[in-house]
């Protein structure tokens, strides 16, 4: 399997593409509060160049630095943020006793070691999540306590072999562990480092009496970051859940939308596709300020499985005053498109910093990528 060097040994032909013309600037991100000032401004603007637009593109650490630690692991965080990465992103999930941790699903026996602990045996069990029958060990049946006693392991072990070196190392953190960790990190590292949490499965949880929309905001509110010019973000991909926390909740910090490329949100009668319409995006405006869509709906891929031509959103986005950070850059071959890949193995590395030069050029925001050090180099060649 090639190592992480060899990334950064890669050609960047992608460098050469020309930017995309009529390209219409980034707002700046503002808070539910602040939409309405921004957005006519943002819809005549020219795009900034040179080295303003590269300072203001975000790099986000998706799950931390999932390419060369367990995700959502604290190691993982404070490798992104030591890679260069602006934000750290933590996905949230809640405990039996209410408490914010960080997971990519509340299933967690893929992404612990919960399945070789026979104490634990009986808590395995089906449940319907959004819709579908899924068998496994879910963190609302364990208290916090016993939580800490599993270990984190790898998720994606067949393509990310070297990151089980690490399995059983580190346990599951709490939200309120990832936000010490910031401060600790910004002291050091003498930057200001961002936390971009994600809202798993909202209405799940809601409807298990475990709503993770209070303990987020009291949790935000308690460490001084639910204010204006915090560097904080709160993603999710129910609307409904960020409209609850513009409105009810009335949040501070900048919330943005996560998208896929098909399909809509749990339980919401509208597809992926009606909100990112034009008329889609103006009304989203009125309490979101940024989108976090699937990489392919700013560059889809064609039958071959290289990149084909770019979409309107990023420029549609941009006219309704809002940002666009996409998901999710990986430097291994299977992640990437076809005239990327290096070699056959599915685990080695390709051109990734092309591919995200690539995107970069398409005049969005910034990224989620699991390789945060490639991400900040790409920044810099764009």
């Amino acid at each position: 399997m090639a190592d992480r060097r060899q990334v950064l040994r890669i050609g960047v032909a992608a460098a050469a593409a020309p930017a995309l013309a009529g390209t219409v600037a980034a707002p700046a991100l503002a808070g539910p509060g602040e939409k309405a000032a921004q957005t006519g401004a943002a819809q005549t603007a020219t795009t900034p160049a040179g080295n303003g637009r590269k300072a203001a593109l975000l790099i986000v650490g998706h799950r931390g630095a999932s390419g060369y630690r367990p995700e959502h692991t604290l190691a993982s965080y404070e490798l992104a943020a030591r890679m260069g990465a602006d934000y750290m992103e933590p996905d949230l999930v809640i405990t039996k006793d209410g408490v914010l941790v960080c997971r990519h699903e509340p299933e967690i026996g893929g992404t612990t070691d919960v399945a070789s602990r026979p104490e634990f045996a009986d808590r395995k069990r089906t449940v319907v999540l959004d819709g579908v029958s899924v068998t496994g060990w879910w963190t609302h049946d364990f208290t916090l306590p016993e939580l800490k006693t599993l270990r984190a392991t790898e998720r994606i072990p067949a393509i990310r072999q070297q990151n089980t070196l690490y399995d059983g190392r580190f346990e599951v953190p709490t939200f309120q562990e990832v936000l010490d960790l910031r401060k600790r990190l910004s002291k050091e590292l003498d930057r200001e480092l961002g936390v971009f949490p994600e809202t798993k499965h909202p209405t799940y949880f809601k409807n298990l009496g475990l709503a993770l929309e209070g303990p987020l905001v009291r949790t935000l509110r308690r460490n001084g970051l639910d204010r204006r010019g915090a560097k904080v973000f709160v993603q999710s991909f129910e609307a409904t859940n960020l409209r609850e926390l513009a409105d009810r909740y009335r949040i501070q910090v900048p919330l943005v939308f996560l998208t896929g490329a098909s399909g809509g949100p749990f339980n919401d009668p509208r597809s992926y596709a009606d909100y990112l319409t034009p008329a889609g995006l103006r009304e989203l405006n009125d309490y979101v300020s940024g989108l976090g869509p699937e990489k392919g709906q700013i560059i889809p891929r064609k039958a071959d499985g290289t990149l084909g031509t770019p979409t309107s959103l990023v420029r549609d986005a941009h006219r309704a005053g809002l940002k666009v950070i996409p998901y999710t850059f990986r430097a291994e071959n299977s992640f990437l498109p076809a005239e990327l890949r290096v070699g056959a193995d599915p685990s080695a590395y390709g051109k990734a910093i092309d591919e995200q030069v690539t995107f970069l050029r398409t005049g969005i925001d910034g990224l989620f990528t699991d390789n945060p050090d490639v991400g900040v180099l790409a920044r810099t060649l764009v």
